[in-house]
This record gives structure tokens, sequence and C-alpha cells, in this order.
């Protein structure tokens, strides 16, 4: 059994840790070994001084690894990238991608490297991954390194989304490594690692499909379908069921996104996973004013991936993904073509229908009925007219119903109280009920920038606060109201976010 770098490194030294109660099995990723074409072995870079500026005790916990090895030097080695878990390789992943619109035939994990795989306590495999790692094969004129900011932003945001009940990457640690990187100026360096059901990309699908072997789209197909949709494999058409199951996951997916004003930013076809997860949080934001066009994107000059662009983006997206597929869906090229668009057609439909169902939710509504969609689309007509900030609307809907003063028109107002009592539910429920979906605290982004420019200039407690407030989102505290409402209008009006780098 292959033992995780630590215990190796202490057992090196005479002593003996245990993780936990049970030895954690980090083992060489199995994309290496039954995909070779799409990783190479690569070393992570060494780095002078690594320390730790944030660690997630939850997620540690449930991958069943001891608090006090990852917080040990040697610990810390591995989360930095100068160690590497005993019998495991750290590969940089291969794959393509559509930014922008245009096709890059070869991104791959220019600066990142995945350690390896562990079975978490739940059972369920997870990947682990170092971003900021060093420089790769895949490396296109960048430096390989990562600046802290940017690693804590990603941190949090994948950390608040989960909160949310969003499918996301995870976030372990956060270490910076001693050295100061040149982007703007200098920063501070860091290493991020991730934590993920997998890393595997529509862009690795567009990647292997352009290889000289056709049977290396089957092997990634194959590997996805036992990875996360193993109920395709005994469907009658396999590849078939697995482009309708990632079709399923990405809709409900973006639908959560819609649901929390959440704006991506970069949906390039190498940030798109096979499992459903977000991931790559980047230039991502959330709105404060409701607005369709919202976009925080410094490179999004076109709007490519505003706010109301995505659900469309995610099925132009997913035709990329189909493309791959259909030497495997059909022997015949016109029947492959069909099916594939059959469950590209059905995208709208299937997104619409959990927005719909998120958004009667939101409204405290149980049951369907004829008009829902004018009323949701007429709250949103108000919403852009009173220039309202999206999360606090609806957090707000619940205390109308306690009495507070509404936001929006009584003619709205009354329509959406009349549904309510068509469903005779007490108001109280209803109103505790809206309170557990529509959250109080989101990552705002003037906080975030606030504890970001704190944290790169040594101050961490800023970043630690707003770390608790955001993975904590329904449940108002006194001591966390400076972090209710939106960001003054003079930032929202100018606010931009940046890839990371």
């Amino acid at each position: 059994e292959l033992r995780f770098a630590i215990m190796a490194q202490l057992r090196e030294k005479g002593i003996e840790v245990p993780f936990a109660q049970r030895d954690i099995n980090i083992r060489q990723i199995g994309d290496l070994r039954e995909l070779p074409e799409l990783a190479v072995s690569w070393p992570p870079a060494v780095v002078p001084e690594p320390t730790l500026v944030a660690l997630n005790d939850t997620l540690a916990r449930e991958l069943g690894l001891s608090l006090s090895s990852l917080r040990s030097d040697a610990g810390l080695a591995v989360l930095a990238g100068n160690a590497v878990p005993a019998g495991a390789q750290t590969v940089a992943m291969a794959y393509a991608g559509h930014q922008f619109g245009n096709y890059s035939p070869r991104l791959g994990d220019g600066r990142a490297l995945l350690l390896g795989e562990l079975v978490a306590v739940d059972g369920r495999r997870r990947d682990v991954h170092l971003k900021g790692s060093g420089r790769t094969p895949f490396a296109r004129g960048g430096d390989g390194k990562a600046a802290l900011g940017p690693m804590l932003r990603e941190f949090m945001i994948a950390e608040a989304m989960h909160a949310l009940g969003v499918p996301t990457t995870r976030s372990l640690a956060v270490v910076t490594t001693g050295e100061q990187i040149m982007r703007e100026g200098f920063v501070p360096g860091a290493v991020l690692t991730r934590v993920a059901a997998s890393h595997l990309r529509v862009g690795m699908f567009e990647y292997a499909a352009r290889l000289p072997d056709p049977a290396v789209v089957q092997r990634l197909a194959d590997h996805a379908i036992a990875r996360h949709h193993p109920a395709a494999a005994a469907a009658e058409q396999p590849y078939v069921a697995l482009l309708a199951a990632v079709v399923d996951a990405q809709a409900a997916l973006v639908a959560r996104w819609m649901l929390l004003g959440f704006i991506h930013g970069v949906m390039n076809t190498d940030n798109m996973t096979i499992s459903g997860e977000g991931i790559d949080y980047g230039p991502c934001a959330f709105m404060d004013r409701y607005d369709p066009g919202t976009v925080f994107s410094s490179i999004d000059s076109a709007g490519r991936y505003a706010y109301g662009n995505q659900p469309g983006i995610a099925q132009w997206n997913l035709a990329r993904l189909a493309e791959t597929l259909l030497p495997l869906m059909a022997d015949d090229a016109d029947a492959a073509v069909a099916q594939a668009m059959e469950l590209l057609e059905a995208f709208p439909a299937r997104f619409r229908s959990q927005w719909a169902a998120g958004m009667r939710a939101k409204l405290g509504l149980h049951d369907e009925a004829e008009g829902d969609r004018e009323l949701f689309d007429d709250l949103f007509t108000e919403m852009t007219a009173l220039r309202a900030d999206y999360t606090d609307t609806f957090r707000g809907l619940a205390g109308v119903l306690r009495g507070d003063e509404p936001a929006v028109s009584g003619e709205w107002l009354a329509r959406w109280r009349a549904r309510l009592a068509d469903e005779g539910r007490a108001v109280a429920d209803v109103a505790a009920g809206m309170d557990e979906v529509n959250p109080l605290y989101i990552a705002r982004n003037h906080h975030v920038e606030h504890a970001l420019e704190a944290a790169s200039g040594g101050d961490l407690q800023p970043f630690e606060t707003l770390m608790g407030v955001v993975t904590h989102p329904f449940q108002r505290r006194p001591e966390w109201q400076a972090f209710e409402g939106p960001a003054p209008d003079e930032f929202a009006a100018t606010h931009r976010t940046f890839c990371g780098t």
C-alpha cells in the first residue's frame, strides 16, 4: 500500500504520527496509468521557504487527513510541492480548449500538477492537485508560479460555493513559497492544493480527438464513465448516455450559478468538467445590482461570458464535447449527429427546469403552477428597472413576509402572495424555508478585494474573517453585520476581475 509522503518523511526521522485513525492511500493517478497520452510526468518546482497561510480543516477531516501532520514540516513539504507521495508520480495533464470561442490545440497544465488520488472517508475517490507548482512542458511563456492573491481567491470562492450547495472543486491549503514573483509588481508566490472528483475536462476530449490514435477518445470516455457516470456503462449506447449525463450535470451546475447571481467569468471548454463541478475560479464574481449583461472580467471585453450568457455558453461547450464523441455514438455518422443534436437541443429545457425549481424554492413555493414563468420574469424586469441588488432582493422577500418594507412593487408582491396563499402553508414556515436557500452573506467583491490586498501585505485576519462569513452564508450573526449589503456604487461601477496568475 502506498503511503502519503508525510508519513514516509516522518518515518525517515524515526517519528510515527498516524493520519487520523487510518492511513491515507494517495497513489498514482488513474489517468496516468490508463491514458499516458494525456499526461506528462513532471516534478514540481522546489520552493525555498514554504509557509502555511490557509488550511481547510473541515475538508482535511473529510479526506481522513491528520491536521497536525499537514501542519508539520513534512506535511508542508507535500503541500508546497517539495515532497511527493511515496509511489506516486506527479503529472501535468494535457488538454486543448476553446478560449473565448477560439480553438487552442495544446493548452494543458502549464503551472499545475496532479499529485495523486486518494479515497476519502466517504469512500469516494478524489484528485489532489497543486496549482502554482512551477513550469511544465505545457507552460506558454509564463513562469509557472502563482501569486498569493489569486490562490486565496480560488480557495475562498471554492469553499463559498460549497457552502452554498454548488458542485465544486474544493480547496485544501494555500502555502506561500518564500519567493517574490513579478506581476504588476513583486508579489508573494503561493501554491494552492485543490481537491476534485477529477480534473477531466471537455478540453481533454478535444485534445484526445486530434491525436492519431482514435482509441484514445474511447479510453478517455470509458474512464469518465467509470469515474463519474457509471450508470452509462449499462446503457444500450454508453457514449450517448455519457453525453446525456454531462449535459444534465452542466445544466444543474449553471442553473445553480444563475440562481446565486454568480458569474464564472472564463467559461472556456478547458474550464468545464465532465463531473459537473465548477473549476478554475479566476475572474469570477457575484453580481451586486441585477443586470443580465454584467461582466467583471478584464479580458472579456465583448461580454461573451456575461451573467446572462452562461447557459448558452454551456450549451456551446457541450457541443464541442459532442463532436469528439460522435465516432463512438453510432456507426452511421448521420445517426450520431442526430442523437447529439437531440441531447444538445434539450439543454435549454433541462437548464430551465433546474432553474425554475430553484426559483420556486427561492420564492417559498413548493408546487409548479401555470404562470410561474411570468411571475419569475416579471420579478427580474422589476429588479432591472430598480437596479436592485440580486442577493438582497431575494433575502428581503422573506423579510416582507415578516412585515419588513418591500423592495419591489405592490402589484408583483400581490401576485406572489396569491401564489403562496394557494399553497396554504404557514407564512412563518415559508419565510424560514426561504432563508435556508437565499444567502445573506456572499463573497461580495469589495470585501474579497480588501481581504486579498491585506493578505498580500501580510495581514491574514481580514481573509480569515471573511472565510468564516462566506462559509456560513444563511444564518444571520450580529458580529457580521458589516458583511451584509452590496458594495458602494462607486466600487461596483468600476470593479474588474483578473485571471489568476
